[in-house]
């Protein structure tokens, strides 16, 4: 059977994978899978199709015998906080986070608010695949639903946990890209004291103001922004709220292992020694600040660090580039969490410039090649080989998620499928630009070479414009 559940969830273009019919046989087979009673969380994005599938989620829910506490249009932080919040069983957001407006998928939690592990993920699929009559409940069994407003909930808790002493108003610009988060980010760094200006805060499931995936070069007009409304950062979140990326005025686009390290670091200082989870697609800054300040870190599988929080519950910190988990506020992604509590720092402290002058930056490019769905696993096959063929020597080599290269002079190299879109994802860093740009030069004359080859039509190379 094909896998339903990629990286992050299960993410596919609308009718082509995702239908109702699928939505309603995911809510009827989680109901199966927690026991047929208890209560589920059902929120939803902005995409068109999200209020369809959510209730045709609540339906397949409710056929099971659970009960359904619908949020609505939520953000996925908010859905993961209100099943534990409200006690339930289990929780599911209808979203496609950062994919284009035609897609749409669905992640789930366990009572906690985290993210199903691989094998609850297997064990729900096999579900899935199976479903027949026996997961029904009888009539006087089948749950009920009812409407719950979680948002000043979690937006008061939040600035509780935080607790913020105004000592600076920094003028922040807020990225919601037509997304979830434009009545809550806003309002949680207003109410903490800093002077918000929004931008593509109205909820359209067109996502016209831009891209929902919050990249360097679809946030660039940002860097103008900035300019132009004499702010000193900006904060972009994608379409359901999970992710987060930093634009300062005088930096410009904040590379995320530097956010990470950033948040490593006070976690360490503050705990004094402790350990640190991120993802294999985290540079050297991440281990340089990590050794500095007497932590241990581990790399696991982009989408998946939350599994090494069940293995290590007193872990300071689980992250990845765009997303982050504090054990301290909750088991799961929060990008509204993580827009917050840089909120805090500079109004209670300085300009993020500023706390992170001792984080290093070292040149990173990550690109990713799409190509035709039913070529992608050839090309990247030949894609690696070669590279393993042409780069001989690393002195590591990980294979958890993907194949990476580590190499002598620290630099290294990372290639992987991506697991919510039909694409092969690069990323590469050197403690060098020049070094960087020639091992960029190499990899894309090597992708070339195989493309032709085998005749695979490139769709698109997004992300390496600066090197060619």
């Amino acid at each position: 059977m094909r896998r339903l559940f990629g990286t992050a969830g299960i993410r596919a273009t609308y009718l082509k994978t995702i239908t109702p019919e699928l939505a309603f046989n995911i809510g009827l087979s989680i109901a199966k899978y927690v026991g047929n009673q208890g209560h589920i969380v059902i929120g939803h994005d902005t995409r068109t199709t999200s209020p369809l599938l959510s209730l045709s989620v609540a339906s397949g829910a409710m056929s099971g015998g659970l009960n359904v506490l619908f949020l609505g249009l939520t953000p996925t932080p908010v859905a993961a906080y209100g099943t534990r919040k409200l006690h339930a069983r289990t929780g599911i957001v209808v979203t496609a986070s950062h994919n284009p407006p035609t897609d749409n998928g669905f992640k789930v939690f366990d009572e906690h608010g985290m993210e199903y592990t691989v094998p609850m993920e297997l064990e729900l699929e096999e579900l899935i695949y199976n479903v027949n009559n026996n997961y029904y409940v009888p009539w006087h069994k089948v749950g009920n639903i009812e409407n719950i407003h979680l948002v000043n909930d979690y937006i008061n808790d939040i600035l509780e946990k935080l607790d913020t002493k105004k000592r600076r108003e920094p003028k922040v610009i807020v990225d919601c890209a037509n997304g979830t988060a434009y009545n809550v980010t806003p309002i949680i760094l207003r109410s903490m004291g800093a002077k918000v200006i929004t931008s593509n805060c109205q909820p359209d499931g067109f996502f016209p103001g831009r891209e929902p995936e919050p990249r360097p070069d679809v946030l660039n007009y940002l860097n103008y922004l900035l300019k132009d409304l004499n702010s000193e950062i900006a904060l972009a979140h994608d379409g359901d709220a999970d992710r987060l990326s930093v634009i300062t005025r005088e930096e410009g686009f904040i590379r995320q292992d530097r956010i990470i390290a950033l948040f490593a670091k006070l976690k360490l200082e503050k705990h004094g020694k402790g350990l640190i989870i991120s993802s294999i697609d985290t540079g050297r800054v991440l281990d340089d600040v990590v050794e500095k300040y007497g932590g241990k870190l581990i790399r696991w599988k982009l989408g998946k660090t939350h599994e090494k929080l069940k293995e290590h519950p007193n872990a300071l910190l689980a992250a990845e580039p765009w997303k982050l988990i504090d054990p301290e506020w909750g088991l799961w992604v929060d990008g509204i969490y993580q827009a917050a509590f840089i909120g805090k720092l500079i109004i209670e402290t300085s300009k993020l410039d500023e706390l992170l002058k001792d984080i290093p930056d070292y040149p990173l490019a990550r690109f990713s090649l799409k190509v035709d769905e039913s070529s992608r696993d050839k090309v990247y096959d030949l894609t690696t080989k070669k590279i393993m063929e042409h780069y001989k020597n690393p002195i590591k080599i990980t294979t958890i998620d993907g194949i990476r290269l580590d190499f002598e002079d620290k630099s290294w190299i990372l290639v992987r499928k991506s697991g919510t879109e039909p694409k092969i994802r690069f990323y590469i860093e050197a403690l060098k630009s020049d070094k960087l740009k020639d091992i960029v030069k190499t990899i894309i004359n090597i992708i070339n070479k195989v493309t032709s080859e085998i005749n695979a039509k490139i769709k698109h190379l997004e992300g390496v414009e600066s090197f060619l």
